[in-house]
């Protein structure tokens, strides 16, 4: 059963940016394209996969409470972003 967020789990086909996308915003960088959650047969863990829209377009997946979680303003102090991914209508 997928875990409970305080917002919504962007859904496939939804564009994405990476926090770092404040720091370094040329092309599309730091923009992903969301395949969709993942069911980790091991470990139970839900797993968010997504694809880059920048590069050789890499496939890659993270645990979705750590793809959904705040940025850490104590880390990067200088970021307006509240989210480590959030949705964007960013041209791609």
């Amino acid at each position: 059963m997928m875990e409970v967020f305080s917002r919504e789990v962007p859904a496939p086909g939804k564009i994405v940016r990476h926090f770092k996308r404040e720091l370094e915003h040329e092309g599309n960088m730091y923009l992903y394209e969301i395949v969709g959650v993942a069911h980790h047969s091991e470990t139970n863990e839900d797993l968010m996969v997504y694809r880059a829209l920048y590069g050789e377009g890499k496939m890659c997946a993270r645990p979705l409470a750590m793809f959904m979680s705040e940025v850490d303003h104590e880390k990067y102090p200088d970021i307006k972003q509240k989210y480590r991914f959030e949705v964007t209508d960013e041209e791609v």
